[in-house]
């Protein structure tokens, strides 16, 4: 393609400033090569840390060589879509066992489709402003193809590639969106900017289930985002304890970071929570139906978890939160319609909250004999 060098340059700075015009926050430029990242993977990969998310092993070609995937790609350009909503709550659902602990990600409206025609949008508004429609081949991505976003995040300088394994940018942290665009233009590229973690270990010691095993290295069969979400089967007895009232994903290790009190807040209405989802209780989502689950959580990514999966998450977090009659009675009443492994986690839960109960009697009445016992040494005009 024969584009003048200082034309490359201006498309450069015009695809920065249609990033802006459409929304994300910032684009950088990377090569293609995968060398280095690509390697790591399999690495991850051949110890089984990645459970049964069997699309890391397809497609492992396309994944490591861009060009394939997308031929004629040269270029990759990483942009970035800040997500935190102004109303994200963190406080409420951490001080309070009995309602829901929903990843801010998920609070609002599907990412996937909102960015992907933002992407396609910028393209052609590019393509337009500098007649290439000719010339101009691309193929935009956002979580919908084997590409390894990460590695060309952090080479493009977008950020670092944290110790919990997220990108962190020093402006903004971490609470954001990666989308990337193959493109067939040699285009100037970024520099990679230098980790910036240091000795901080944050987001390893506040796990909860321990699945950062070291830095920049998670199992996810330990990780409450895979167990909440890409995980289908029972979750391991060991481990719900831990889950608390995480009922779909979890946050801790981005707010565990210090960087992220950089993290800015976005005012796409699209990200604002929806039907409460950033303040309500575990019994109240209990309660809907499969058809309510469906159509309230329309255009929302836990839909895609389904109904099963949504009913086992809020057995275990109802499980770990405080007794109460309404809540072993709210459990009992999904029995009936509830599948082998749903029921198996009610089951669970229903017996965590009695032996709760008990214990909590027990101590009770000790605290009442222990009372009892100090009245009867006092002197009777004590």
């Amino acid at each position: 393609m024969n584009i003048p060098v200082d034309q490359l340059e201006n498309i450069k700075q015009h695809i920065q400033l249609l990033a802006k015009e459409y929304g994300f926050q910032d684009a950088r430029i990377s090569d293609i090569s995968t060398q280095g990242y690509y390697e790591k993977l399999e690495s991850w990969l051949e110890e089984k840390l990645h459970g049964d998310m069997s699309f890391f092993e397809r497609n492992q070609n396309l994944r490591k060589n861009p060009a394939e995937l997308h031929p004629g790609t040269i270029r990759v350009i990483s942009l970035r879509y800040d997500y935190l909503p102004e109303k994200a709550s963190f406080s409420t659902p951490l001080k309070n066992a009995n309602l829901a602990n929903i990843s801010r990600y998920a609070l609002g409206r599907d990412y996937h489709k909102l960015m992907r025609k933002k992407l396609d949008r910028l393209c052609k508004a590019l393509s337009e402003h500098f007649q290439i429609e000719e010339q101009l081949d691309y193929r935009v991505f956002v979580d919908s193809a084997p590409v390894m976003e990460s590695c060309f995040a952090e080479k493009s300088g977008l950020g670092w590639k944290g110790k919990h394994t997220l990108i962190i940018n020093q402006d903004a942290g971490s609470w954001f969106f990666l989308g990337e665009i193959f493109i067939n233009l040699p285009l100037p590229i970024d520099a990679k900017v230098e980790a910036q973690c240091g000795s901080c270990n944050a987001c390893i010691n506040l796990c909860p289930t321990n699945a950062i095993v070291k830095p920049n290295k998670v199992d996810a069969t330990r990780c409450i985002s895979y167990l909440t979400i890409e995980n289908k089967q029972a979750i391991p007895i060991e481990l719900r304890p831990q889950i608390g009232n995480r009922i779909y994903g979890c946050d801790d290790c981005q707010l565990a970071c210090p960087w992220n009190r950089y993290a800015q807040t976005t005012l796409d209405k699209d990200f604002q929570p929806r039907h409460n989802l950033n303040d309500i209780s575990l019994l109240e989502l209990w309660q809907w139906t499969q058809s309510e689950f469906e159509n309230k959580l329309s255009g929302n990514p836990i839909r895609r978890i389904g109904y099963n999966s949504w009913l086992r998450n809020l057995a275990v977090a109802i499980g770990n939160g405080e007794y109460s009659q309404e809540a072993v009675m709210a459990l009992e009443s999904k029995k009936t319609e509830a599948n082998e492994m749903v029921l198996e986690h009610i089951n669970w839960a229903i017996a965590q909250l009695i032996s709760r109960q008990k214990t909590t009697l027990n101590l009770n009445n000790k605290t009442q004999k222990l009372i009892n016992c100090v009245t009867n040494m006092l002197p009777r005009d004590a």
